[in-house]
């Protein structure tokens, strides 16, 4: 049975892990995928692939964002929404729930809820400064919402191999860094089992760089 998955931001680093794993793999043969990006040139080895729809378009403009739910089992969202107006958030749920979407997955910051301890958890709030706000905000929206949402608390990000320990909203991170493959494995385990972390905010880290006062690259 076909899964029609919407990729926003698709251009994005951790968007293109998933991507060409989900085309690639014999596991997801049955993945026909939406990207929705600024500047579709940016994806044009795809565009001739057959399970691949490109459509150009800003994440800010409603109407677009609408049209392009048409038909999706599940959105990805591969980017944090630092907008003091909350408008990617918004118009995620409203397109979703004018086309009946339910199952969303949503990038963000970790340190939402506090749950980052000690001294990196000082600096991650003074390195995420004003962007928290909207970040917490957008998170919340998505509580409210009534949509199976999961919130993605990413770590600081590195290109190492796939290592990570997943904690739910009322577990303390576990860990300061993680590699953007580890990010794409559990978006890619949601994808194959959706009901996987619904209507939870999860973090993913590498549980070896716990205790580190900063990133680890």
């Amino acid at each position: 049975m076909t899964k029609n998955v919407l990729v926003l931001a698709a251009n994005g680093q951790i968007a293109r892990l998933v991507e060409h794993r989900l085309l690639t793999a014999d596991a997801y043969q049955d993945v026909v995928l939406t990207l929705f990006l600024r500047n579709a040139s940016r994806l044009a080895t795809l565009k001739d692939n057959p399970r691949v729809t490109l459509i150009e378009g800003d994440i800010t403009d409603s109407a677009a964002v609408s049209a392009a739910m048409a038909g999706q089992d599940l959105v990805f969202v591969a980017v944090v929404d630092h907008d003091s107006q909350n408008r990617l958030t918004k118009n995620v749920i409203a397109g979703m729930q004018a086309n009946h979407v339910d199952r969303v997955l949503f990038t963000n910051v970790l340190g939402l809820y506090d749950e980052v301890p000690g001294e990196f958890g000082r600096w991650n709030l003074e390195m995420i400064g004003a962007g928290m706000a909207p970040a917490r905000q957008s998170d919340q929206l998505l509580a409210d919402s009534g949509l199976d949402y999961t919130t993605l608390r990413l770590p600081w990000l590195n290109d190492r191999d796939v290592n990570y320990t997943v904690t739910t909203r009322n577990q303390p991170y576990d860990g300061v860094s993680g590699s953007r493959s580890s990010v794409a494995d559990v978006v890619l385990q949601i994808i194959a089992d959706p009901s996987r972390y619904s209507r939870d905010s999860i973090g993913m880290a590498d549980p070896t760089t716990a205790g580190q006062n900063r990133p680890v690259y």
